[in-house]
Order: C-alpha cells, then sequence, then structure tokens
C-alpha cells in the first residue's frame, strides 16, 4: 500500500531539499525534520502493551510497544535519515545494506549487509531517501526478508511512479510511505523533478 504523507510544514521542507542552491548543512537539516515526521506516521499502528505506572500524584496507565522495531538504512543515502528517525525511536537497533547502482544496466549491486539479531519479529523499517528504478528497494526486502521480520515497512522522501510499480510487484505486502511521486526517471534512471544525488548532497561530495 501506498501513503503520501502530505503536510504543510512537510512540503515547505521538501521545497527546500529540493532547492538545489540549499547548501549540504540545510539539506540534511531538513532530511531529518522529514524524517521525524515520517517515523511519526509510519508507527501510528503499531501495537502497545499497557502496564500501570506511578506518577507524583498518583497512579497512572503506561505504554510500551509490543513488538521491536529495527531500523535499516540502505547505504549511503539513508544514513542522512537515521537520527530523525532514532530521535523518536531511540531504542531501535539498526541494521545496514550496502547497495550501489550499476551505471550500465541500472541494477543494484549488494557490498554489504550487518543485521542486529533482533531483526527476527521485529517490525522492519526501511529509510533511503530516493526511490527511483526500485530495483535497489526490492534487493534490500529481499534481503531483510531472510531475517523472517514480523513486518516491513519503507520510507523515502521522493519516489518515481515507475519506482513504486517495480516494488509493489515483487512485494505486495510492503507499505512504502513517501513525501511526494515525481513526473519521472531520466534517461539516467534519476528521479525528475527530484532532489538530485541524495548521497551527494547530504555529504557533499559533489
Amino acid at each position: 500500500m501506498l501513503h503520501i504523507i502530505n503536510h504543510p510544514v512537510v512540503n515547505v521542507k521538501l521545497s527546500r531539499m529540493r532547492n538545489k542552491n540549499t547548501d549540504s548543512k540545510a539539506f540534511k537539516s531538513n532530511l531529518l525534520e522529514l524524517s521525524q515526521f515520517m517515523a511519526y506516521e509510519l508507527t501510528k499502528d503499531y501495537k502497545t502493551i499497557n502496564f500501570s505506572i506511578t506518577t507524583p500524584c498518583g497512579k497512572a496507565k503506561g505504554y510500551k510497544l509490543k513488538d521491536k522495531i529495527v531500523l535499516v538504512p540502505v547505504l549511503r543515502a539513508g544514513l542522512g535519515m537515521v537520527d530523525g528517525f532514532k530521535s523518536l525511536i531511540p531504542q531501535a537497533p539498526i541494521g545496514f545494506i550496502g547497495l550501489y547502482r550499476n551505471e550500465k544496466t541500472l541494477e543494484p549491486v549488494e557490498y554489504y549487509c550487518k543485521m542486529p539479531e533482533s531483526i527476527k519479529d521485529s517490525n522492519v523499517i526501511i529509510v533511503d531517501p530516493m526511490l527511483a528504478t526500485g530495483h535497489s528497494l526490492v534487493a534490500a526486502i529481499n534481503i531483510i526478508k531472510r531475517y523472517k521480520p514480523k513486518s516491513i515497512k519503507v520510507a523515502c522522501i521522493v519516489a518515481s511512479p515507475v519506482g513504486i510499480k517495480t516494488v509493489q510487484k515483487a512485494h505486495k505486502d510492503i507499505d512504502i510511505y513517501t513525501v511526494s511521486v515525481d513526473q519521472k526517471l531520466n534517461s539516467k534512471g534519476y528521479i525528475v523533478p527530484g532532489l538530485g544525488d541524495a548521497g551527494d548532497r547530504i555529504f557533499g561530495t559533489k
């Protein structure tokens, strides 16, 4: 299922990220804030367990998450979203998937994978700012499913219609959350209008 997060403040922050004149520091800051907002939206349906707590003035009902959460950024751009999610769910351990895109075939190539032991039966959130062709995300989901998590959700800032369709065709059970579904991909497989290469803009490498 596709979830589009539409909110005035979110749209303002995305506009700042799209602007080619926005420097790396401001780009990262807006990405972090958007990630915090997305973390709130993605976790709204997670189940909780009640317990009793004592306040300075009496007894109250407390809540804790029923299931564990694991964050999995797709390297390297996904790292820019981790702190935003960790600010809301600081107890979540982090797994890492390293994929790069073969510029000729546009297919993903895995070069790194490290997951926490708690991923089994956990709610996994994959974070990656861009959902372009969808091939890297399909590969990431394939990798994570080997560990038998309870659920998988995806958080991306901008997505292409082609990328969404590719993921939904391969994994009908995955919820995709995005701020914007953009127009198309160009001949190089980049999202249009998009926001450029998120990894380069986060880390100032171009």
